[in-house]
């Protein structure tokens, strides 16, 4: 929106035209930034709650940057996945206070953290080598308000480490478990809980995983109710999904 646009619409609401909720509904609508290589939808904080978020895979280190610095100037948290060292150089010589997370790949710029979660969100992974996406999931319930806690390498194959977080794992009000290999780890957790379990299977195992085919059906098939599955490898998708049940 212009600044004409946004004083003909103050003008409106100073005279009794439109009432304030309505200039809400109007600016919920409003179009994009269009950069040509991408189009900024700023008003997706108005509509949904968190503002848009930038996936990295694929773009050039100059359009990341630059969509970055975008969205920054609106002085809003901003959220970048999938990146690597070399696109965090260009977003920091443009955001010199973007945060860089190298295990996940995400690049924060925190701006106003409000805690609005109503309770804690646990992220819990199998393997170390699942931690790429429990963090990402971490991350992202993080920056969208909530207390996070992250509970590593406790896989089924030596449950001993599972039970040893029964408290932490009680306290959740939700819980993110991430696994690949057969993926029974969130079946597992969902049988000691009565909060909602997030199931991400990951691309982690030897051949006949499939690249986290395996995992994936395995939790959709888990015989305890209270689960949900999102994709492979899809930490942020379950960080988001957390976090709206978190606040609802």
């Amino acid at each position: 929106m212009d600044q004409s646009a946004l004083r003909k619409l103050l003008e409106e609401i100073r005279e009794g035209k439109i009432s304030p909720d309505e200039a809400l509904t109007r600016l919920r609508h409003l179009p994009f930034e269009d950069l040509g290589f991408a189009k900024i939808d700023h008003h997706r904080l108005l509509r949904v709650g968190m503002p848009e978020v930038i996936y990295c895979a694929g773009k050039a280190p100059e359009q990341v940057a630059e969509i970055f610095s975008r969205m920054a100037e609106r002085g809003i948290n901003v959220l970048a996945t999938r990146a690597d060292a070399t696109k965090f150089q260009a977003v920091k010589a443009r955001v010199p206070r973007a945060e860089f997370y190298p295990i996940s790949g995400c690049i924060v710029l925190r701006t106003n953290v409000e805690k609005r979660g109503r309770g804690l969100i646990a992220v819990v992974c199998a393997g170390t080598s699942d931690l790429p996406v429990a963090e990402e999931a971490a991350v992202t319930a993080d920056l969208m308000g909530n207390e996070v806690e992250q509970v590593c390498d406790v896989g089924v194959a030596g449950l001993h480490r599972l039970l040893a977080q029964r408290d932490l794992l009680s306290r959740a009000r939700v819980l993110i478990v991430c696994a690949g290999m057969e993926g029974a780890l969130p079946s597992v957790v969902a049988g000691l809980v009565a909060a909602p379990v997030i199931c991400v299977p990951t691309s982690v195992g030897y051949g006949a995983s499939f690249g986290g085919l395996a995992a994936l059906l395995g939790m959709l098939n888990s015989c305890s109710p209270n689960t949900a599955v999102v994709n492979i490898d899809n930490g942020f998708g379950a960080g988001y999904l957390a976090s709206v049940i978190n606040q609802v």
